[in-house]
């Protein structure tokens, strides 16, 4: 069973940066695609960005694409999701997601779970 951890969210002022690190364990991620999803008080969950197995293929989502960056580290067992610019609209409890199959999108498509960690940006 693979657990996921999220830290480093925290409070940012508008126009600056946080790095969300999600360490798994119970698992090797390398036989995962990851990806980071989020969720704003009274909205759905959505699609923030993804990466491949390999880190080889990312895909992020419109709202953040030029100002957020997902990466992993396979040999710790960690992603990151750098975010750069940012807005108050990112306010969010930001999801680490892990699913044992290609690199995708849809939440739906994801298996394993992080309890998520709060973003909150001023303006």
């Amino acid at each position: 069973q693979v657990q996921l951890v999220e830290s480093g969210g925290g409070l940012a002022q508008a126009g600056g940066s946080l790095r969300l690190s999600c360490v798994a364990s119970g698992g090797t991620i390398s036989n995962f695609a990851m990806g980071w999803f989020r969720q704003a008080p009274g909205k759905e969950r959505e699609f923030v960005a993804a990466v491949s197995r390999s880190g080889g293929a990312t895909y992020y989502a419109d709202s953040v694409k030029g100002r957020f960056t997902i990466s992993r580290d396979n040999a710790k067992n960690t992603v990151y999701l750098q975010m750069n610019s940012l807005k108050p609209e990112d306010t969010a409890v930001y999801y680490c997601a892990a699913r044992d199959g290609p690199i995708a999108t849809g939440g739906e498509r994801y298996y394993y779970w992080g309890q998520g960690t709060q973003v909150t940006v001023s303006s």
